[in-house]
């Protein structure tokens, strides 16, 4: 699959692409069967929304255990971490040959899988879950430059009321001052400075099968999950091969994926 012109041209303008009914309905359900066992058993290693909420910049930037830090018996996931490595219909999808030549046109380079950072199933469980804040996913990452796109697979309907994504178009080309963002590196939506670019904000409903691509340094977030259901997608990034990682960083300590 190649993109249009119009369709690059917007992935460039505003840092974000979304292509609808990528991935067919049975993949989607083959991935969200073995994902639910993964959650309920609760196997490691796993990001919990208390983890979401109390793990600093620093622990983020450079330790690298991916476990939780709550006891297994009481944490609701927020995330499954290293997924690549967990089931072979993780793998497969992380390694789709139809969605390859679309990043290597983002990118303009051969493409690389980052199992340092995302490689992860997202959830946002009902009635214990948090808001996402504004940011940027660059924010904890250690490579030469910003040539890294996130590929993000809706496994469910996904809309305002269960948490999905909103972006502040054209952000990843925008210069921040330090003072905009908060100690773990949020975008402060108690900053005059910030709220009227929030105001720019967008977001669509995404169905089963959704993938949005966005840029690294895109803003984005997300609401709580105020429904019964969980709300339950697939993310991963990729790199261009000459964007190198930083030797002795967190990003450095997980292998990549170059794919052909």
């Amino acid at each position: 699959m190649i993109l249009t012109q119009e369709e690059v041209k917007e992935f460039q303008e505003n840092g974000f692409l979304i292509l609808r009914n990528f991935l067919d309905k049975e993949s989607c359900e083959a991935i969200l069967d073995v994902a639910k066992v993964h959650l309920k058993h609760k196997i490691e290693p796993i990001e919990s929304e208390i983890d979401y909420l109390v793990k600093s910049k620093e622990y983020r930037t450079h330790v690298t255990d991916y476990n939780s830090l709550e006891e297994k018996r009481i944490l609701t996931p927020r995330r499954l971490r290293q997924v690549y490595e967990r089931d072979i219909l993780f793998k497969e999808w992380m390694e789709n040959k139809k969605i390859r030549p679309i990043l290597k046109e983002l990118l303009g380079d051969e493409v690389v899988i980052t199992t340092a950072h995302h490689n992860s199933i997202m959830t946002k469980m009902p009635s214990k879950n948090s808001v996402t804040e504004w940011h940027q996913d660059r924010r904890y990452w250690s490579y030469s430059d910003d040539n890294l796109i996130t590929i993000w697979l809706a496994l469910g309907e996904e809309n305002s009321q269960n948490g999905v994504l909103e972006f502040i178009p054209k952000s990843h080309k925008m210069e921040f001052l330090e003072e905009q963002f908060d100690e773990r590196d949020y975008f402060r939506v108690d900053k005059k400075m910030n709220m009227s670019l929030i105001e720019t904000k967008t977001s669509t409903t995404l169905k089963a099968g959704d993938v949005v691509l966005f840029h690294c340094k895109l803003l984005h977030r997300a609401n709580a999950n105020s429904t019964q259901e969980p709300k339950i997608s697939f993310v991963y990034t990729v790199k261009g091969a000459n964007t190198k990682v930083i030797d002795g960083s967190r990003s450095a300590q997980y292998r990549e994926i170059l794919l052909d």
